[in-house]
């Protein structure tokens, strides 16, 4: 799985991404900091099944805080986006390249409305963020339109002297943007499918239109720590119901996780509170501490980490499942639990087994439920939070 992050420059799109995988990438209060992509690890969080064992886990990739399991998720930061990137401005069309294998995408605004349409900062609350929505839309349109209309006409009639379904011949041009079958089905309702030569270049628009829409989007309303950002965030709602849109402050997460992993505080990233370690802080510390204190008491957390477990589990609608076994949590090295896998929803235990090690696959018996210690058949489709062991030849 992999989610890009997409925004215009200087809208705190890198910092979010350093608060997600504290990774070190630059961070500078200036258009098109980010020049080339960054790829990192995120993690979503999971309630852990260690609690009903009665047992600690030991992760092999990730981390474990108190029960709750953090799994990772490759996340991809690109280059800022201005108005009319399809024509070339700004970086072009480059950043969208970059997306073509992203399952989806975390819109990342300045809420607080203190940096225009190119980047520039301006006096907080002056623009109005609700044109970065728009204009994101905007370009994703003419960049699904560019891709149709290239081959169009050829590939049109192609479809209709051959007889071939276009949703499967749509979708297989857009595989490389993870558009499957059943979202072309879904977004051809409404046009003409048995005669795609009668199409007009406006035909052709609307469907891209249509079709990008199945792309799934959030958006991370960021700098709702300033003055202006709660207001224009409602107005955000309320202009664009269909979409998830989460305020947040990539700043005060970053922050948090940097005091935690300094010793300084014990936090949950997601948490609403955390918990000072060490009491010889000097006066930045303890300020910095405060404010952030505040922030998690008006706002119950920084939206941070509640923006990307929305995408993967409501949006993606991923579940987790463990290996395990039988006889024992432990793998051959001793590790208690140690993996904790997302997989797609409608995965099989054979998916799982195909997931973990193709020979397991190829050599899969069948499953277990470590719970119920019940036999499963390839064929049983995985709940979440399932705990499964496979059996092989």
């Amino acid at each position: 799985m992999l989610i890009g992050l997409v925004g215009k420059p200087n809208v705190g799109k890198s910092t979010f991404f350093k608060a997600m995988t504290l990774m070190d990438v630059l961070i500078e209060n200036y258009p098109f900091a980010t020049i080339k992509p960054n790829r990192g690890v995120g993690h979503v969080r999971v309630e852990c099944v260690e609690k009903e064992f009665n047992t600690r886990c030991n992760p092999r990739q990730g981390y474990c805080i108190d029960g709750t399991r953090f799994t990772g998720v490759e996340l991809l930061d690109v280059a800022g986006l201005v108005p009319g990137a399809h024509e070339g401005k700004g970086m072009g069309n480059q950043f969208l390249d970059d997306l073509r294998q992203a399952d989806a995408l975390i819109h990342v605004i300045d809420v607080s409305g203190s940096t225009n349409e190119k980047g520039d900062n301006v006096k907080p609350g002056s623009y109005d963020p609700v044109n970065d929505v728009k204009f994101l839309e905007e370009e994703l349109d003419y960049w699904f339109y560019g891709i149709l209309n290239k081959k169009w006409v050829k590939f049109s009639r192609t479809v209709e002297q051959t007889k071939k379904e276009l949703y499967k011949e749509v979708a297989n041009q857009f595989s490389g943007l993870k558009i499957t079958e059943e979202m072309v089905k879904e977004a051809l309702k409404g046009f003409n499918a048995n005669s795609p030569t009668s199409w007009t270049n406006d035909d052709l628009f609307r469907f891209a239109s249509v079709l990008r829409k199945t792309k799934p989007i959030i958006i991370a309303a960021n700098k709702i720590d300033k003055s202006t950002g709660e207001e224009n965030l409602k107005r955000l709602k309320k202009e664009f119901p269909d979409y998830n849109i989460i305020g947040c402050s990539a700043e005060v997460e970053l922050a948090l996780k940097e005091a935690a992993n300094k010793g300084i505080i014990k936090y949950v990233p997601g948490s609403s509170s955390f918990q000072v370690l060490k009491q010889d802080l000097n006066d930045a510390q303890k300020s910095a501490l405060d404010f952030m204190k505040r922030f998690l008491d008006k706002y119950e957390t920084t939206g941070v980490q509640d923006v990307l477990d929305t995408v993967v589990f409501k949006m993606l609608k991923y579940i987790t499942v463990f290996p395990g076994g039988v006889k024992g949590l432990k793998d051959s090295h001793g590790r208690t639990l140690p993996d904790c896998f997302l997989m797609p929803p409608g995965s099989t235990a054979l998916d799982f087994a195909y997931h973990i090690h193709t020979d397991i696959g190829d050599k899969f018996v069948k499953a277990i439920d470590v719970r119920t210690k019940k036999a499963l058949g390839k064929s049983y489709e995985l709940k979440n939070r399932d705990i499964i062991e496979i059996m092989t030849t």
